[in-house]
Order: structure tokens, then sequence, then C-alpha cells
């Protein structure tokens, strides 16, 4: 179909503000089902392409409204994020609705943060809201958004802050372009060299370049002060609540991989018509090449297994709820479509997590062994000296940093040649090992310092020796010195198959900076503390202190 594009259309919220929307409409026929959209980045911005295909969405036959947030680029008022999600989600589902051309059914789709406005229009409920199709999104905050086990998400947090910061600036010195040129050239900066020396700043918690440019709403520190305002932006526990169908896709290398799959299962299991694809991706990257491995061309967002591109798979998917009289274009989904990486295919499933999946000991050795048995002697501790001055650096897994960063399976080589990682490793597999589902850690572990991070990453190494990340976690704990205690770690989930010939790799260590702040070893709040000290620590893996990873291994 010919698709005609109006621009900034408007559209009054309840207390009048209004905001402004690109509309994609097919120039003849209809009525149609309309897909909408909800960012603050720009609605015309390109990064936008790497999420959703407005035109060929209007060429198969919908409306498609991509509008700016609240404050945001074209749109009135105020941004303050999360804020105003929910009402603003429904006055514009409503208005969506009426547009001319429309049947009066609505989808939202979108990924991230506008996979999240989803969700919050969603729990408000407008009546002509019918699906949403949210991507790459978080479900708890305070679980890859603002924090993971304790640890602040500084990686995302300092670039994210300041990226949305531009626009910000650019509506407070609109009517002074002497200060706008100065004000943009210094935060531009401060992104720019994030890497060499933002990251290192301290307090993490209440970082300096936020009160440099006046944009402390806008990072974690408001989320420290403010409980509330992150729970605006909380899905977690209210899954239950959106009485509608979802489309969730998520990548195994993304930063919310474990939000994306826990609103699936929330969903599924309140009774909802969920659906889950989970490919090999990182956030911003869909195609079958991530960090060091090629996963295929079949693994991209473009062939999908061969079942059509992304857009041509949720145009079936929306089509079944929002025109439901309409003859199905293609086979309907499973509920959920994983890509098994290892062995580089897409799977069909019926359920997350998988209920034949076993979970499986593998316990930390002496001299670095890693075995499915435990010991049954006293094998003593490993130590090893974590000095905030000289953290480990993040190398690969699911992260979103600043562009030196690289997401994904990496060779973790210069990772494992430091003596602040612990490194255990297993005898080659006999036969291919299925690990798919949540891994967890259970360190039984002392320091000297009052309160520390332990980071546990699960690795595969090849025939040539090469070791790929595959999951990692953090935990961060208040401690009494020199006594030993378990910690739990959560690595998050997966769908990997280690092949025969191939070992298994744990790193225990106490950072991965800069994708976690540094804790300090000094117990000061994250929000004031800049003194740090080195800390002594220490592992153990005897029969009393059996520290150990727990796999769901699915058996062939």
């Amino acid at each position: 179909m010919d698709v005609t594009v109006e621009s900034n259309v408007p559209a009054t919220m309840r207390d009048g503000t209004v905001l402004r929307a690109d509309v994609h409409r097919p120039t003849s026929g209809g009525p149609y089902p309309v897909l909408l959209a909800r960012l603050p980045y720009g609605k015309s911005v390109p990064m936008m392409a790497t999420m959703m295909d407005p035109l060929g969405l209007a060429r198969g036959g919908f409306i498609v409204v991509i509008q700016d947030t609240r404050g945001r680029s074209a749109s009135d008022g105020e941004w303050e994020p999360w804020t105003y999600e929910g009402d603003d989600g429904y006055d514009t589902v409503r208005w969506a609705a009426a547009l001319p051309g429309s049947n009066g059914r609505v989808g939202m789709i979108g990924g991230s943060y506008f996979g999240n406005t989803q969700w919050m229009a969603a729990l408000s409920k407008p009546p002509e809201l019918k699906a949403i199709a949210p991507q790459i999104t978080w479900s708890e905050p305070d679980d890859g958004l603002f924090a993971r086990g304790g640890a602040v998400e500084l990686g995302i947090t300092l670039p994210w802050s300041l990226m949305v910061g531009v626009d910000t600036l650019m509506r407070r010195h609109a009517d002074d372009p002497a200060a706008l040129g100065p004000a943009l050239g210094a935060l531009v900066h401060d992104l720019d060299q994030a890497a060499p020396s933002g990251y290192w700043e301290l307090p993490a918690g209440r970082h300096p370049a936020f009160q440099r440019h006046g944009i402390q709403e806008l990072g974690f520190e408001h989320a420290l002060r403010d409980p509330e305002w992150s729970a605006a932006c909380r899905v977690a526990g209210r899954q239950a609540e959106v009485d509608l169908p979802s489309l969730n896709l998520g990548g195994w290398y993304d930063i919310f991989c474990q939000g994306t799959l826990d609103n699936y299962a929330e969903s599924r299991a309140a009774g909802r018509p969920a659906t889950l694809i989970m490919g090999p991706w990182a956030h911003m990257n869909r195609t079958g090449q991530i960090g060091d491995v090629n996963f295929g061309m079949a693994a991209s967002t473009d062939l999908l297994g061969f079942r059509g591109t992304l857009t041509d798979v949720q145009s079936a998917w929306f089509r079944q709820w929002l025109t439901p009289d309409a003859t199905p274009s293609r086979p309907e989904l499973p509920p959920v479509l994983l890509f098994v990486m290892g062995r580089n295919e897409w799977r069909e499933e019926r359920e997350w997590p998988l209920s034949r999946a076993v979970d499986t000991d593998l316990f930390l050795r002496a001299d670095g062994a890693l075995a499915f048995g435990s010991s049954q002697a006293d094998e003593g501790a490993d130590t090893y000296v974590y000095d905030p001055a000289d953290p480990v650096p993040t190398t690969g897994g699911a992260t979103l940093l600043s562009s030196e960063y690289r997401p994904g399976p990496l060779d973790q080589a210069r990772v494992e040649a430091r003596e602040d990682v612990l490194v255990y490793t297993s005898e080659p597999l006999a036969e291919d090992l299925e690990v798919t589902g949540r891994v967890r850690a259970f360190l039984h572990a002392a320091t000297d310092a009052p309160s520390t991070d332990w980071v546990v990453r699960l690795c595969d190494v090849d025939l040539e020796g090469v070791s790929l990340n595959v999951v990692d976690g953090i935990v961060r704990v208040e401690a009494t010195p020199a006594e030993f205690a378990e910690h739990a770690v959560d690595l998050w989930s997966t769908s990997y198959v280690f092949r025969a010939g191939h070992r298994l790799r744990v790193h225990v260590t106490s950072s991965s900076f800069p994708r976690w702040d540094r804790n300090l070893n000094t117990g000061e709040p994250v929000d004031s503390g800049t003194d740090f000290r080195p800390a002594r620590q220490e592992i153990a893996h005897d029969a009393a202190r059996p520290s150990r990873l727990v796999l769901p291994v699915v058996r062939s």
C-alpha cells in the first residue's frame, strides 16, 4: 500500500498539555487498526528504526502513530522520566483510536523506554487498547535499570542521563542562544569522556556530571532519593493487572534480558495470552553477529529462522488481535520461541521457564577445578585482593554502556589474566550440555571490609582455549570482617549448549567496571562515598562450605 505521513499531529492530554505525533497511514481503504509508540528520544531519529518499521507496518495495513512523550522534542510540557506515562498513555490511546480511518482498536509497539510506556498505558486500562508488543524492556527497575544486586547500573545510568539531557538543555536555554552553545558543548564533552573519566567520578550515586549540568532529576540519584519515582516504571508484580495479549521480545545479551523473561512468565502465570521471542541479541544489535560470535543469518530479526522479518511476524500477530475477522497470513507463533546458542538454532517451546530443566550443582574446587561433584575434603579457601582503584574491566555481557564497551560474548583472556579474578575450569565435556533457564551462584565468602561486592561469571571455553562469557551477576553485601557467609548471586538466564570437548569456566571476582559502580569497601553510602580501600577476599569450597553454581540443565 502507498503511505502518507502527517507530522506533528496534536493530541491534548487531560491537563491541557499538547503532545505531538507523526501518523503513518495507508492512502486508501480502511478502516485500519492503530499501532502506537510513545518515546522520549525524538520520533524521527534513526535509532527508532532498530526497534520498529513504521513504513513497513503502515504498508501492511496499520495506522502507525509515533508520539514524542511529554516534554520531549515536539511535545509540550515538562519531562520527568516515567512520571506521566500512565495517564498520558491512557489519553493517547483514546485519542489514537478516534483518528480518521481507525477501526477503533489500538496496539502498542516499541522497545526499551517505549516498551515500558506500553506497560504503563496498559496498566491504566484504556478500553481501546487491545494488545501490546514490548521489546527489550525491564520488569523490576532495581534489577537491570537503576541497579542490579544492590550495585548501581552505572554503565547505562551515566550515558543515558547525559544523552536525554541534551533535549532538556535545549529547552532550558531556548531563549538564550549564547548560553545554549556552551551548555551543550560541556554536556557533550562529558558524554564523550564517559569511558576515560566520567565513569570514574565519585560519588557514583550522586554523580558530579549530573550536578554540573543541572540534570539530577534524570539520574540514578533521583531513584535513590525518591523510591516512588522509580516505582512509576515498575512492572514487576503488576503483570496480572494487564488483561491483554502481549508479544515480548528480548535478547540473551540485552541489559533487560531478565525483565523480558519475567514479564512474559508473570503474564502467563496470570492466565494472559502472552508470547515470548528470545534471540541472541544485544540491546541495539539484532543481527546474527553479536560480540565475537557469528550466530548465523537466521538468528537476525531479518529472518527469525526463516519465519519472516520481525515486521512480518509483528504484523501477523497484531492482526489476530486488532482485526479478529482477518484471515491469518502466516502460522501462529508458539508460546515461546528461543534461540539456543552454541547449537545456534531456533526452538519452539510451550513454556518458560522450562519444567524439564533440572537444577544441577556445579562446584568450585581446589586448584582452580570445577566439577559436578562436591568436595569431601577440607580444601581451604582461595584468596585475592580487590582494589577499587584498579577494578576488573567490563568485557562483554548483557550490557549497554558507552560505545567503547561492546556487549555480547567476548574473549575473556584479559580478564582471566588478572590476579583479582579467581578462575575455575571443568574437564572437557564428554557430551553436549544444554543450560536453559536462570543460573544462580552460592558463594561461601569472607572479606576484611565492612561492605563489598561478589561478581560471578559463567564462560564457555572452546577447543582452541578461547573463553567466552555466557552470563554473569553481582551482589552487594554488608559483611562482618573475616567472617564467612553464604551469598546468592543471580546470573540471570540463558539458553546455551556447551559442546562436547568444551569446558565450563567460572570467574569469581569483586567488580565489573564500569558496568556496575565500584564498591569502595568502606560501607559509606553510594550517594556520598568518595574514599576507598583494598579488601582481602576469600572464597571457600569444601564439604562444609560448598561454593557452587546451580545450572538449569536440559537433557536431550
